[in-house]
């Protein structure tokens, strides 16, 4: 078991917000949010998940940009008498 310690960070208000917003959309406590924020700073697993992501889109961002034009196509031009 470790032993955790406490400290206190002064945010701005929106920033603040933000976190906890950002902490709720990931079913996180603030401080297991931040405590990841800053674990995955400093072990490089953020900027192996940015390139993992970036070899995503290099490698099949054609293919993506295709299925969401094809995704995106019926709504392109509305059907003659539908409301806008």
């Amino acid at each position: 078991m470790t032993t955790k310690k406490q400290t206190q960070v002064r945010l701005d208000e929106d920033v603040l917000e933000a976190g906890k917003a950002a902490a709720r959309s990931r079913s996180l406590d603030f401080n297991r949010y931040v405590e990841r924020l800053i674990i995955e700073d400093t072990t490089g697993a953020r900027a192996a998940g940015m390139a993992a992501a970036q070899r995503l889109i290099d490698e099949h961002g054609g293919f993506l940009d295709d299925l969401e034009q094809q995704l995106d196509a019926p709504y392109a031009n509305p059907q003659p008498g539908a409301a806008a």
